[in-house]
């Protein structure tokens, strides 16, 4: 376990990539919403880069200052989702999967500018440490978002892709979603899980970036 120096060091510079990682995640959600239809998140200030907007007290700070703490395999964390009102979307159960998709493609995107400030760093020094924290906090977001488990965006890409009735006995497992993945990461089966596609997008991102 890291003493109180290494994590307020481990801290300086992560707190930034984090922040980032998961505001731009939930503005893509919203963003992308208003582009089919639904101004909900506009209308409630939340297509905001303002990380104040976004905090969760124990997605954004708590979980992960406990992961850091017990030396967790990866960290990650998750910010207060932006509102989308469905009904207002052009095709709510078609349109739903983009939306869902904007907010991992989002944090594959910033994977790769973390990738290129990470080899401008020469992967050393502060900021290297702070891409490398980039790189993995957004990489491990994407991967994580995807699994087919409500309320994840995963979950929401399958549902939208199920017939209307079918979809709706899917949303029954939402209420135990986050209980469900907690479970996967304390018994250490999350990490086996997202191993595999987060080192195949790394060597993508490493490739497309020079290597």
């Amino acid at each position: 376990m890291p003493n109180i120096e290494q994590i307020l060091y481990i801290l300086s510079y992560s707190a930034i990539p984090v922040l980032l990682a998961i505001t731009v995640h939930e503005v893509a959600h919203g963003w992308t919403a208003k582009k089919f239809g639904d101004r909900t998140a506009e209308m409630m200030g939340r297509l905001t880069l303002n990380p104040a907007k976004h905090i969760d007290p124990v997605g954004t700070i708590g979980l992960p200052v406990l992961l850091l703490i017990l030396s967790a395999p990866f960290l990650f964390g998750w910010a207060k989702p932006v509102p989308v009102a469905e009904r207002n979307l052009k095709n709510p159960h078609r349109d739903m999967i983009w939306v869902a998709l904007a907010g991992p493609v989002s944090n594959i995107l910033m994977a790769l500018i973390w990738m290129i400030v990470y080899r401008a760093s020469a992967g050393s020094g502060f900021f290297g440490s702070m891409a490398l924290i980039g790189i993995q906090i957004n990489l491990i977001l994407a991967v994580l978002n995807l699994l087919p488990i409500p309320p994840l965006d995963g979950g929401r890409v399958v549902k939208g892709m199920m017939p209307p009735k079918q979809s709706g006995l899917f949303d029954s497992i939402e209420p135990y979603g986050l209980i469900i993945v907690m479970l996967l990461l304390f018994t250490g089966v999350l990490g086996p899980i997202l191993r595999p596609a987060i080192d195949f997008l790394a060597s993508v991102l490493f490739t497309l970036t020079g290597g």
